[in-house]
């Protein structure tokens, strides 16, 4: 049997490279073809339109990574760790998109108080209030995750638990896709993301126990039903805005997203691993929670006077330099603190819920 306490210095450049994706299908196609940014790229806009495929790698790495992090773990320890790792940066998101929204917006987005306190709370999906930044949705899809490797948490962690949960799991989401199961059973099976979730702990069983044929069998059905519905996404993304994508390069992309993830699970590409990516990997979550709507808002007041390439690189550069300040004066001196804090006392009953959230389309 492996053990989990190697660093793999590769997911944390997969984590950046995924959020690059996703930064660049904002600025160069969604924004100006969606009328939020009027700095418009056509040239790049043919291939960054694939951009957002970014968050179906950060769903298979959440996979992965949230269950390894949850292995061993009590349902207390699961929660602390993900409302330290999930929380401050999130915070300071909010925040400032609210008040650069709010100071230099032109009314390109609008914003109350009482959605910036209901977005706090990281559950402003379950009374259906506005997401203060596009980019929060992940949020909700991931913590309902969470809240299922919460559960392994309680019954507790072996083997063949988590392989029988990944395929029951499975099998509801073809359930819910078949029309088996009213639509009200996808707030949790979350089929459309649910072959992400499911094959990234499965490689992470993978990487701690061998290969067998469960997850021979698992992981290709996950990937096959990731085509499936990743080109149907494709249909209704290019149906929104007017363009249209590639089967066969969506195809292609998912295919490379999960043979990627299965070499980092059988430690073909732990080589090209190096520790300089973990600094780098921490810019991940603080870039993608300010990149978006602050950036519009940049677009909107500079476009007309500074050249559009030279606006997209200086924004990209500060971007990932306030996601380095988030980093380095928020969540590395905050999260000892509130580890401790969250450790020593009571988690009251509310805050249990709350803290079972993270993101990244």
């Amino acid at each position: 049997m492996r053990t989990n306490s190697d660093r793999l210095y590769e997911l944390d450049g997969l984590r950046l490279l995924a959020a690059l994706c996703v930064v660049l299908f904002h600025y160069t196609f969604s924004g100006w073809v969606g009328g939020a940014s009027p700095v418009a790229f056509p040239e790049e806009s043919s291939w960054s339109k694939y951009g957002y495929l970014g968050v179906d790698l950060f769903f298979l790495i959440s996979g992965f990574v949230v269950l390894m992090s949850a292995w061993g773990r009590s349902p207390r320890a699961f929660l602390v760790s993900r409302a330290v790792r999930l929380y401050p940066a999130y915070w300071v998101g909010v925040a400032v998109t609210a008040a650069v929204t709010v100071t230099l917006g032109l009314g390109v987005f609008q914003v109350t108080l009482p959605q910036v306190l209901a977005n706090l709370t990281m559950f402003q999906a379950v009374p259906d209030i506005a997401n203060v930044d596009v980019v929060y949705w992940t949020l909700w899809t991931e913590m309902r995750f969470y809240l299922l490797i919460l559960v392994f948490t309680w019954i507790g962690m072996t083997r063949a638990r988590v392989m029988a949960g990944l395929w029951i799991w499975l099998g509801l989401a073809f359930a819910v896709q078949a029309g088996l199961l009213p639509g009200v059973a996808d707030l949790v099976v979350q089929s459309e993301f649910a072959h992400y979730f499911i094959a990234g702990m499965a490689l992470f069983m993978l990487y701690r126990f061998r290969l067998n044929l469960q997850i021979a069998l698992l992981v290709p059905i996950c990937l096959g039903n990731a085509v499936y519905r990743a080109i149907g996404y494709a249909d209704a993304v290019g149906e929104r805005y007017s363009v249209t994508y590639s089967h066969a390069i969506i195809t292609t992309v998912v295919v490379v997203i999960f043979l990627v993830m299965t070499l980092v699970a059988l430690r073909v590409t732990q080589r090209l691993g190096r520790p300089w990516l973990v600094p780098a990997g921490a810019l991940t979550y603080p870039l993608y929670l300010l990149h978006a709507h602050i950036g519009f808002i940049v677009f909107a007041r500079l476009g007309d006077a500074v050249d559009a390439h030279v606006l997209l690189c200086g924004l990209i550069l500060v971007m990932l330099g306030a996601a380095y300040l988030v980093n380095r004066f928020v969540e590395r001196p905050l999260a000892p603190a509130l580890k401790r804090l969250l450790s020593r006392r009571p988690v009251a009953p509310a805050l249990g819920v709350l803290v079972a959230g993270q993101p990244t389309r």
